[in-house]
């Protein structure tokens, strides 16, 4: 089968498919009817002679083909996309696009608010996408372009990955704004009196305070393990609970809480986190403005 036979954007469907697992929300993700893509499936079967994709339930799972084709398929793809925007330059005020992020709960809590009002005052036609990170799989998703940028913290990664420091900031206690150590300070005593949240995605496990204590030869009581930090502010609003987190963090998710912060009375590394791309978006004005951006975000602190 000779290429000029094939729509490109059959293989743009393709994609869109194999990401939603569905036509319908790949209809929505490309801003097209599901007939319409319904019929551009129909002639990329005929075209490659193999069904891609068969209904289980709900979803639609791939076939070996369509496994086989993905990676390069995604791959040719960006590097038209790359091409193309190189051509034209990028103008962050006129460009529309979307970014894909790779990107923990919790870390998209900290870059959302500052980076879409970035957006919105700068470069009102580029939308942000969210995606769950998976670390397992990070090389290949950043290579196949699912998603443009990820963040998280220091991964060991092949030389194809590159990376960028991004502080998270120290660390602070959150405690409700007429805690009875709200407004006298905390002693490392007091700290280790007190009943801890942990806010992790992780099922189990210590948190970076947990290692510190340890060192101390001391422990900490942990009461509440949830996994969104609004869950975490709101309970601290309303009990006695504290929350260590960085500072950074804790001030973007307090605007609805008013809780208040206490240093942290014993000494624990800073929270580090880093944004990674793919080698072959290294140069990509587009790309380069993106993570500029992100960096800008999460060194922004709020007051309050």
């Amino acid at each position: 089968m000779h290429i000029s036979r094939v729509d490109l954007n059959l293989l743009v469907v393709f994609d869109a498919i194999y990401t939603q697992s569905g036509v319908t929300k790949a209809a929505e993700t490309l801003n097209l009817t599901q007939p319409t893509i319904s019929h551009a499936l129909a002639r990329l079967r005929d075209h490659v002679g193999d069904p891609l994709f068969v209904r289980q339930g709900q979803k639609l799972v791939p076939t070996p083909a369509a496994h086989k084709m993905i990676s390069p398929v995604r791959r040719a793809l960006q590097t038209i996309e790359t091409t193309l925007a190189d051509l034209e330059g990028f103008e962050p005020a006129t460009a529309r696009m979307t970014f894909k992020l790779g990107i923990h709960p919790l870390t998209e809590n900290l870059l959302f608010s500052p980076l879409a009002e970035r957006l919105q005052q700068t470069a009102p036609g580029i939308g942000l996408s969210s995606v769950l990170l998976d670390r397992r799989n990070i090389e290949a998703d950043l290579a196949a372009g699912i998603f443009n940028v990820a963040v998280d913290i220091f991964l060991p990664l092949p030389e194809t990955i590159m990376r960028r420091r991004m502080s998270g900031g120290r660390s602070v206690v959150v405690v409700r704004q007429d805690h009875p150590l709200a407004h006298r300070g905390m002693t490392l005593d007091d700290y280790l009196a007190q009943r801890h949240i942990i806010v992790s995605t992780r099922r189990q496990g210590l948190g970076p305070e947990d290692i510190a204590l340890s060192r101390l030869g001391k422990s900490r009581t942990i009461a509440l393990r949830c996994q969104q930090l609004g869950t975490a502010m709101d309970v601290v609003s309303r009990s006695d609970l504290v929350l260590t987190m960085s500072e950074t963090f804790a001030r973007r998710s307090n605007r609805l809480h008013g809780n208040s912060f206490l240093p942290l009375p014993f000494d624990v590394q800073e929270i580090e986190f880093y944004l990674y791309w793919h080698r072959n978006s290294d140069s990509d004005q587009a790309n380069r403005w993106l993570r500029d951006q992100l960096v800008s975000a999460i060194t922004e602190v709020p007051e309050g």
